[in-house]
């Protein structure tokens, strides 16, 4: 079974990587059964025009279905637009406790309800958005240059956060004034 598994990852990335779109919108692997079943999946992360990279985006995970559970997989460059240089975790997070409360000069984010729920609020200066993570075969990209706020976390929720560069205090903007201010600068 697990030689099964592997010869479909294994397909399945060779897919991915490697044929045209026309190939991969029309391959067998889109039919409703297949473990990596969206055509979304197929769409890679070096194909992102520039206006997509800029704003925040709502990702399919594939997920490989196997009786023994299901497995899902997340490579840099490929499903997300960046290498990811650093993974953390948010857990035990006490009910009614915003996290994030920030902004990034030059880190992209996935961030990955890994267990349980949560809702991300976002803000780029001129409007706010939320998304509320409750799947792990879903993640939010985001941006540089985004505020977020994370709330409304469940008993056991995982908030997991596959980042583009290594920590950087100066990458941080911590008060919300100075970020509409920055943000007004770059236009």
């Amino acid at each position: 079974m697990l030689a099964e598994l592997g010869a479909t990852c294994t397909h399945w990335c060779d897919i991915y990587r490697n044929k045209s779109a026309d190939f991969q919108l029309n391959h067998p692997k889109n039919s409703p059964n297949h473990p990596f079943r969206s055509p979304l999946y197929y769409i890679r992360a070096m194909d992102w025009n520039e206006n997509q990279l800029k704003e925040p985006r709502l990702i399919d995970i594939p997920i490989a279905h196997d009786q023994r559970g299901n497995l899902s997989v997340v490579e840099g460059g490929e499903l997300v637009p960046f290498d990811i240089k650093r993974v953390y975790y948010l857990y035990d997070v006490p009910g009614g406790t915003t996290r994030g409360g920030h902004a990034h000069r030059n880190l992209r984010q996935l961030i990955i309800a890994a267990s349980g729920s949560f809702d991300v609020i976002l803000d780029d200066g001129k409007k706010r958005s939320k998304y509320s993570l409750n799947r792990s075969y879903h993640g939010l990209y985001i941006p540089t240059m985004h505020w977020r706020e994370i709330e409304n976390f469940s008993s056991g929720a995982v908030c997991m956060v596959l980042a583009s560069e290594h920590y950087d205090e100066s990458d941080y903007i911590y008060d919300y004034e100075d970020f509409k201010k920055e943000v007004t600068s770059r236009i």
